[in-house]
């Protein structure tokens, strides 16, 4: 009996879950837009229903606000307008400047505006603004956020004696929406109190809910909306000088360029975006190491085009931007040829140029999303000299490519979604080309309880160099909702799969059997906020030949306090004699690694402090002797002012037992074609260094600064010969093979955004030049290293850009 009365309660408990509405509210249509000065004084907003009904989101779920918070909702033929009033003691409220998309850590009370126009709950436009007036907007998608979006938008605010409060305007050609004399949209207004470190929202965001956007409310009766013409131009010009150390000397380099974004609806659900002649040179520097591993180094891209408005590209994984204009595949090969056919390299361009790019994206009336991106490459050529005859000969490294990708997504009913997306990559003279096709299911429940993923992709690759095709097929499921949630998910990668010529992958050939369990405690308790407590397993094979690689055990748990400080504790291990099958760099070949066990702590402090740090230590150890592998890393952050903060990151791995390829031997005795590698037992420290500061001198004005410093040095303890078991056997000591290695980059930015949209940079960079080589004999201590690496040769360049925006709306009217 009290079994079937539990069970009834369940089925009642979430049949009222799935049935549960969002809250409404009907904005107010308005003949006459307002001033936006953050006083609203204007007698239309008078006219507006107040929203007063918020409810605590973090960190006490359900509970009533701490303060009073009211907003306002109006629009008419060109904009959507918002009224908010945050009540408080002036004292307590939070107003750092920080640059353009502040992040939660921000020491800043602030406010952000959810609009979900297709009202599929599953993509959205949020708007936020901070008690200092500085404006943050982001794309949200089902599974993730895109923040690097930016849209043109008003925003004012201002303090008064019952808190602060803020007017905005949101132009309709910011955004996108469908064409109906009625609709409605999802909604969600959110506050966020930086003393009591308090979020609070309209509709309830409950966090052992999956997703943020099904949990917003709806506003509802918006009538008569007419899509305008959505036109605007960004053109741009840059100039700039740089010089570069060479073996022959210093390189001083004049540059100019001009360009232009254009950003075109063609309806009113679908944008036109196209870059001509862009200019990327005022991007964040790659954050460079040493790559000891047999796999690519991803790195993020920073150019804005490739950032914006691309979540539907990216949903299916397959899309890597920085494939577009990336180094030419030739670059080494022309480097080689000179050297050793008595030639002399006058240029060999490290960066393929971009000639344009477009993409296309948005949404049927049927929830339908489309994306086509499409971009083209020049032909990159390497210029030599011959030292003999004097004649100049070139080279070509990349040949002229077409990229493009398609993709066709589905939104079904809840938070489900059914996506189709290709990618194709054509080069000039057939030299290699290749294509990936891959459809991809995304399945929840009516309860948002419980998800099931399936995906398969087929890659062909055709051309002078050769034809082959391969797949990988994937699929995962659990519970995703609630107090206790699970997964188990299993991953097939075949040996000739290859997405890589637009996409990214670290390794193929692989089967991976994944699964996990945790529990997360979201209500106060004791002296905890919050807890986390989670296992995973994972084990792997080998595709083809099907053999078994490795088995991996994680544990973990985070404790949140009142305080708000947190905690977090790891353990993992592989507790058995694992096969490498990818560290040999030869087809067919393993590489015996011991089996480990790895203990870690990290937390950090309370972040609404002036001096902030975190931390993490960690300790691995095997039955191998004096191989202790152990890794420190901690920051520290302090807030002069609301204007001023600086931080400083350092992070050390001493790994004395680390086991690797280095180098090959002239015979080959293991694998027909492939000369037997060398594997050596060596001792490597690497160390990095970040320094960061900012100064704001208005909330679209700011002044950062950005150092880093990575040094990697490797002491070969032994060299052994990979057997054909996947033991080594040893071999005589090899000299030469030490390693020092050095990555030193300064950014620095003064940016000015002087009107809606438009914006100065005057940015200066500087790098450690490329011919630096500093012995690994002599420089094994990084103090050491540091103070000889800023007496060698620097790279230098600055930059001054200027983009401006123009909308036709806005011409038109003048």
């Amino acid at each position: 009996m009290k079994l079937m009365l539990l069970l009834l309660i369940t089925i009642t408990l979430l049949a009222t879950q799935a049935m549960a509405q969002p809250k409404q509210y009907m904005p107010t249509r308005v003949p006459t837009s307002p001033k936006i000065d953050g006083k609203l004084d204007d007698a239309m907003w008078q006219k507006c229903t107040e929203i007063t009904d918020f409810v605590e989101a973090f960190p006490n779920y359900g509970a009533a606000p701490s303060q009073r918070t009211t907003f306002k909702i109006a629009y008419d033929n060109t904009a959507v307008y918002v009224a908010a009033i945050m009540y408080d003691d002036p004292k307590h409220i939070r107003k750092q400047l920080s640059a353009r998309d502040p992040t939660f850590g921000v020491d800043a009370d602030y406010i952000t505006i959810g609009l979900d126009t297709y009202k599929d709950r599953q993509n959205g436009f949020v708007f936020t603004v901070t008690a200092a007036g500085v404006q943050g907007d982001a794309k949200q998608a089902a599974t993730s956020t895109d923040r690097s979006w930016d849209a043109v938008w008003m925003s004012a605010t201002s303090t008064t004696a019952q808190g602060w409060q803020a007017e905005i305007k949101i132009p309709l050609s910011a955004i996108r929406f469908p064409k109906k004399d009625v609709q409605d949209w999802g909604l969600q207004l959110t506050r966020y109190l930086r003393t009591p470190n308090q979020s609070i929202t309209w509709n309830p965001q409950d966090p052992n809910q999956n997703g943020t956007i099904n949990q917003w409310g709806t506003m509802v009766g918006i009538q008569q909306l007419v899509p305008p013409v959505r036109l605007s131009f960004l053109p741009y010009i840059s100039s700039g000088i740089s010089s570069t150390p060479t073996a022959n000397g210093t390189v001083s380099q004049v540059q100019r360029s001009g360009g232009m974004d254009v950003k075109y609806g063609i309806n009113e659900s679908f944008t036109v975006d196209v870059t001509l002649i862009p200019d990327f040179a005022q991007v964040q520097s790659d954050n460079v190491f040493l790559n000891l591993t047999p796999f690519q180094v991803r790195f993020n891209d920073f150019r804005p085009f490739f950032t914006e408005g691309t979540e539907l590209f990216n949903k299916a994984g397959l899309f890597y931007s920085r494939r577009i204009g990336a180094e030419p595949a030739g670059v080494y090969d022309a480097l080689n040829f000179a050297a050793n056919n008595n030639y002399t390299t006058l240029k060999n361009p490290g960066i393929t140029r971009l000639y344009n790019a477009t993409k296309l994206s948005g949404r049927t009336r049927n929830n339908v999303g489309i994306g086509i991106f499409n971009a083209v490459t020049a032909p990159m050529k390497a210029k030599l000299r011959n030292n003999a005859t004097g004649k100049d000969t070139s080279i070509l490294t990349e040949p002229l490519t077409n990229y493009n990708v398609i993709v066709i997504d589905k939104a079904l009913k809840g938070r489900s979604s059914l996506t189709y997306t290709n990618t194709n990559v054509l080069r000039q003279g057939n030299q290699r080309n290749a294509n990936v096709a891959g459809l991809d299911a995304d399945l929840y429940d009516a309860t948002n309880t419980y998800n099931l993923n399936a995906s398969a992709k087929l890659s062909t690759i055709w051309g002078n160099a050769g034809s082959y095709n391969g797949y990988t097929t994937s699929l995962s499921g659990g519970k995703v909702s609630g107090i206790l949630q699970y997964q188990g998910s299993m991953y097939v990668e075949s040996d000739q799969y290859d997405p890589n010529d637009l996409g990214f992958l670290f390794n193929n050939n692989s089967i991976v059997q994944e699964a996990g369990i945790s529990l997360n405690y979201n209500k106060p308790k004791g002296n905890t906020l919050s807890r986390r407590f989670g296992i995973n397993i994972n084990n792997e094979y080998l595709y083809k030949p099907t053999l078994w690689q490795s088995f991996e055990f994680n544990a973990d748990a985070f404790y949140l306090f009142r305080n708000f400080w947190d905690v977090r504790l790891n353990i993992n291990s592989k507790p058995a004699i694992t096969n490498d099958y990818f560290e040999a760099r030869t087809p067919g070949l393993s590489m015996k690694r011991f089996a480990y066990v790895y203990l870690g702590t990290g937390g950090s402090s309370d972040s609404r402090k002036k001096l902030f740090f975190n931390w993490n230590l960690g300790v691995a150890d095997s039955k191998v002797e004096d191989d202790t592998y152990t890794n420190i890393s901690a920051s520290i952050r302090y807030r002069f002012s609301p204007r001023v903060q600086v931080s400083l990151n350092y992070e050390n791995e001493n790994d004395r037992g680390q086991w690797g390829y280095t180098t090959r031997t002239t015979s080959s005795t293991l694998v027909a074609g492939y000369n037997d590698p060398i594997i050596a037992f060596r001792h490597t420290k690497s160390t990095t260094t970040v320094l960061q500061a900012q100064y704001s001198f208005t909330p679209r004005m700011q002044w950062t600064m950005r150092i880093r410093h990575n040094w990697t040095n490797i002491n070969n303890r032994s060299f052994h010969n990979l057997q054909a078991n996947g033991w080594w056997g040893n071999v005589g000591f090899i000299n030469g093979r030490n390693r020092n290695f050095n990555a030193y980059n300064m950014d620095m930015f003064y940016t000015w955004d002087f009107k809606w949209g438009s914006r100065l940079t005057l940015g200066w960079k500087n790098a450690i030049g490329n011919t630096v080589q500093l012995d690994p004999y002599t420089y094994t201590k990084y103090t050491k290293n540091l103070a000889a690496m800023y007496t060698n040769p620097h790279s230098n360049e600055v930059t001054l850009k200027i983009v401006y925006f123009l909308d036709y709306l806005d011409v038109k009217r003048k």
